[in-house]
């Protein structure tokens, strides 16, 4: 008995140092095999058109950033031609033109961000809630710690005449995902967790609504569009529009149809590579002298939407509206937003190094995960370190490195166990 609680304590303590060095391994990148191992730039472009011709991709652009400015365009399509002026839907990188918006607002004397957002709504309201609906303010909206438990993820309507109200979908959204509620509510006390939340999102498009006196895509248009020269940006593509519009594909490369969307806050923006390169570099002091914000945005609102408002395991993860994807040096994150839609198969990520002013911006449809995946990997390449969603996908994948270092450390105890009591050896565990 004694040996085998030895031998116990043995394989508890070597599983806990395994345990270190395979989360080491993760957030380094031991487990990781990139697109490319050479970092410079021509090198990775070479790479990614390698990889759009190799897995499918109905449309895809590409920007990558150096000093704020454009240092390499890559298109590519299966159908029309795709370039810098093409128009995409971006899934849930909506959420973060949304939340300059959002705070264009705050900016303005509409809102506070730390006041209860039931006190600004007449058309709708949170439902009551074992839990105080005033913990729920537009920061935690923001930051997914409002505690809404509605999951959403939104599917979107292929019939424009099935769009449901604001407040329809607020109530019970018909085009939500079979695992969700569909539900906006309360679930969890406020400010003790971070839940993603695409109904918050809709929430704070009907705040917008509600202070503004406009819709939320005139709200958006007259106070970030036009503004900030993103002349091609939108949350409902009109007529004028539409003839730029990229095709939409599902992952088994059939053709999709456009999906249409109540919750235009949290998944419907429309844009070009073109205008989001407009607006990555106002969150930088151009080489021309142009100031932070561009006079539009003011310095410090741009800064406080990329402040950490929620960690995990020591990390900040979310700021305002940004996803915080590594921390870097001064205090700050290479930060930014990704999108993703299976129905159609739509992936967009922007990646932002406020410190160099280098980045990435992905467009594509067709493909449930290659902007992320790339996005990620221009991350690794430039810092040598794995990012927030490149970890969780590495999580997945590494799964069976972790199951084969438990058994080899448990079948070399046994082993040892089984020559020791042959042949009588001296102790060697003590």
């Amino acid at each position: 008995m004694k040996r085998f609680i030895k031998y116990t304590c043995v394989a508890l303590v070597l599983s806990i140092v395994w345990a270190i060095v395979f989360i080491n391994g993760l957030l380094n990148g031991w487990w990781h095999n990139p697109i490319t191992k050479d970092k410079d730039t021509e090198s990775f472009i070479a790479a990614v058109q390698q990889t759009t011709k190799k897995e499918f991709a109905g449309n895809f652009a590409l920007a990558i950033m150096k000093d704020g400015v454009v240092e390499k365009e890559v298109f590519f399509s299966h159908d029309k031609p795709v370039d810098r002026n093409t128009i995409f839907q971006v899934s849930s990188l909506s959420k973060f033109i949304t939340a300059v918006g959002v705070m264009k607002l705050v900016e303005l004397g509409k809102i506070d961000l730390d006041t209860p957002v039931n006190q600004y709504l007449k058309r709708w309201q949170l439902p009551p809630s074992e839990f105080n609906n005033d913990l729920v303010t537009v920061r935690r909206l923001l930051s997914h710690t409002a505690g809404l438990t509605d999951g959403l993820g939104y599917n979107g309507f292929e019939n424009k005449n099935s769009i449901q109200t604001l407040e329809a979908s607020l109530t019970k959204a018909k085009d939500a995902d079979k695992s969700s509620s569909g539900e906006v509510r309360v679930g969890i006390a406020p400010n003790t967790a971070w839940k993603y939340s695409g109904g918050g999102f809709t929430l704070l498009q009907l705040l917008v609504e509600e202070r503004s006196g406009q819709s939320f895509n005139e709200f958006m248009t007259s106070n970030v569009f036009k503004p900030l020269n993103m002349q091609s940006s939108t949350y409902i593509v009109n007529d004028s529009l539409h003839s730029r519009l990229c095709g939409f594909y599902n992952a088994d490369k059939t053709t999709a149809p456009q999906h249409y969307y109540t919750s235009l806050a949290a998944t419907s923006l429309f844009t070009t590579l073109s205008d989001l390169e407009t607006f990555f570099q106002i969150f930088l002091i151009g080489k021309n002298g142009e100031p932070i914000g561009r006079q539009q945005i003011k310095p410090e609102t741009l800064k406080l939407l990329r402040e950490g408002h929620w960690s995990e395991m020591g990390e900040a993860i979310y700021g305002l509206g940004t996803m915080l994807y590594l921390d870097i040096e001064n205090g700050e994150d290479i930060f930014g937003h990704d999108g993703k839609s299976s129905n159609p198969a739509i992936n967009t990520a922007i990646r932002i190094n406020p410190v160099t002013g280098d980045g990435i911006i992905v467009l594509e449809t067709g493909n449930p995960d290659l902007a992320t995946r790339i996005a990620s990997d221009w991350v690794f390449l430039k810092t040598g370190k794995v990012d927030t969603l490149l970890f969780s996908m590495l999580v997945g994948k590494s799964m069976k490195i972790a199951l084969i270092g438990l058994v080899v450390i448990l079948l070399v105890l046994i082993g040892v166990a089984r020559w020791r009591k042959k042949r009588k050896l001296p102790k060697i565990i003590q």
